[in-house]
Order: C-alpha cells, then sequence, then structure tokens
C-alpha cells in the first residue's frame, strides 16, 4: 500500500498551478474570448452598437469591396517588406560591427536598443517633428544657407508612407541587432579561426559560413518585426493620422476609424478578424517549425 505524499510535497505540485491560474484567466477572458466575440461581431449586422444576429460573410463582403480598405492592404505590404528588409538589413550589420570586439561595445549596444526602450506614440511624435517641412530636417537646411533643398515626404501622398518605414526602421532596428548578436555569440568561435587557417577573408567567412549559421535568429526576427508591422497603429496614428488623406492608411487605422468613427462596427470586426489571421499564418507556420525542431534534437 502507498504512503501519502507529504503535505509539502503536495504543495510544492500545486502551487506552481496555483500561481498561474490567475494568469491564465485574465489571458482567457481578455484575449480568446474577446477574440471569438469579435469573430460573432463579424458575422453581424452591428453597426453602432453590437448586434448578435446572424449575417453570415456580409460583413466581410461589404470590407473587400471598400477602396479604404484596399489602400489599407497595399500600404501594410509596402511597409512590411520595406521595414523587414531594411531593419534585418541594419541589424544585421551592426550585429556585426558589434561582434568584432570593439571598444565602448556595452554603451553602443546601449545607444542602439534604446529606441526600442520608447513608446511608438513618442516616436511618431519625434519623427513627425524631424521630417516636418516647417520644424524638422528641411528648415535647419534651409537655415544654413540650403534654401532649395526640399524634404517634404510626409506631406506627400505618394511618399508619405516611406516616412513611417523609416521611423519604425530606427525604432526596432536595434531590437533585430540584439537577437542576431546573439546568435553571433553562441557560434563557435573554432569556425571562424580555421576558416582564417584556410585563407578565407572575413567578409567571406560570414557571408558563406556565419551568416547561414544564423537561421533561427532570421527567422524569430522576421516573426517578431513582421507582427510589429502588422498590428502597427501608434506609429501611423502618432505621424500622419493616416493622411495625408488616407495614403498612410494601415489596416489597424482603419478597424479604427470604422469601428469608432465611422460607426461601421461589423466591418472594423471583420477587419481585425482579417488582420488575425494574418498574423497566425505567420506565427504558427514558425512555432510548428520550432516545435518540430525540438522533437527532432531531444
Amino acid at each position: 500500500m502507498s504512503r501519502p505524499k507529504p503535505l509539502s510535497d503536495r504543495l510544492a505540485q500545486w502551487l506552481p498551478r496555483l500561481v498561474l491560474t490567475p494568469s491564465l484567466l485574465v489571458i482567457l477572458v481578455g484575449v480568446y474570448l474577446f477574440i471569438a466575440w469579435t469573430g460573432w461581431i463579424s458575422m453581424s449586422s452591428s453597426k453602432m452598437v453590437p448586434a448578435y444576429d446572424f449575417v453570415g460573410l456580409e460583413q466581410y463582403a461589404r470590407l473587400w469591396a471598400t477602396p479604404r480598405w484596399h489602400t489599407a492592404v497595399a500600404n501594410l505590404f509596402i511597409f512590411s517588406a520595406l521595414f523587414l528588409a531594411v531593419a534585418v538589413v541594419i541589424g544585421l550589420f551592426m550585429a556585426i560591427l558589434l561582434d568584432q570586439n570593439i571598444r565602448a561595445e556595452g554603451a553602443l549596444r546601449a545607444i542602439y536598443l534604446y529606441p526600442m526602450a520608447l513608446s511608438f506614440i513618442v516616436t511618431g511624435t519625434a519623427w513627425k517633428w524631424i521630417l516636418s517641412p516647417a520644424l524638422g530636417i528641411q528648415k535647419v537646411v534651409n537655415d544654413l544657407g540650403w534654401a532649395s533643398f526640399v524634404f517634404d515626404w510626409i506631406t506627400k501622398p505618394d511618399f508619405a508612407i516611406y516616412t513611417i518605414v523609416i521611423a519604425a526602421v530606427w525604432q526596432s532596428s536595434g531590437f533585430a541587432m540584439a537577437i542576431f548578436l546573439a546568435g553571433l555569440r553562441g557560434i563557435d568561435n573554432s569556425i571562424i579561426k580555421a576558416a582564417q587557417i584556410e585563407g578565407a577573408t572575413l567578409p567571406r567567412i560570414y557571408m558563406q559560413i556565419i551568416v547561414p549559421m544564423l537561421r533561427p535568429a532570421f527567422m524569430s526576427v522576421i516573426v517578431l518585426l513582421s507582427y510589429i508591422a502588422i498590428k502597427n497603429f501608434d506609429l501611423v496614428l502618432a505621424m500622419t493620422n493616416g493622411g495625408p488623406g488616407n495614403a498612410t492608411e494601415v489596416p489597424s487605422t482603419f478597424m479604427f476609424q470604422a469601428t469608432f468613427r465611422r460607426n461601421q462596427m461589423g466591418v472594423g470586426a471583420a477587419s481585425a478578424m482579417m488582420m488575425l489571421m494574418t498574423v497566425a499564418a505567420i506565427i504558427i507556420p514558425y512555432l510548428y517549425s520550432e516545435l518540430k525542431e525540438s522533437r527532432h534534437g531531444h
């Protein structure tokens, strides 16, 4: 006959569950329950207030028939492609520089990471001033004597989306750098030394040996920056508020405007679900590949 476990053992077994239970309940109610509610609202006739009838995919059809939504999706693709490409390249370049054991590495790493500590509202407000023709770069250069210099992208519908990219890259490149640097520090130095003995130059070592070994870091950076790009709201709101006109409209600002400004709650919920599906299409394959690799590793 087995003896009952001592009270201390039972307490040690249940204590982690008791501690995590409130957080799990908050996540269950505050995240998954509201996702389900949003999904239901997206298939209702909700306008100013929620309606709990069922109209099928009518709101999704209305969403994709809205030209403003097409503009928002196009802007998301432009922003995401440029943001990811530039942030990854700059982050990798900075990580490689810091990996050379240069002086004041700690200070430089802190400087590169500092923008990530700021909220997107602060970043957007600061870059709105920097890019404003009346206050920022253009005025400074004009005051220095170059009267013909013009840098007014933030006021031009065809160029305003690129100013959002500039601000986002400035804030997130340090984050990419930190992940790449952690990956670089995890590579055995003997690989580099062996390649150098064989006569390979340092740029060739990085391009042909080190960078391909950073695949997990690349995956992490791309997934996390893609998530930031898709949910980008504060930065656009602070810099351009979706303007000029709707030139910098993105799905998140479209959802906000439709839900709270144009009394189209059903359309706003449909756009929110489309954003969720986009995030899921990126996150789920990444998690699946990570779990698959961990199983093979064991």
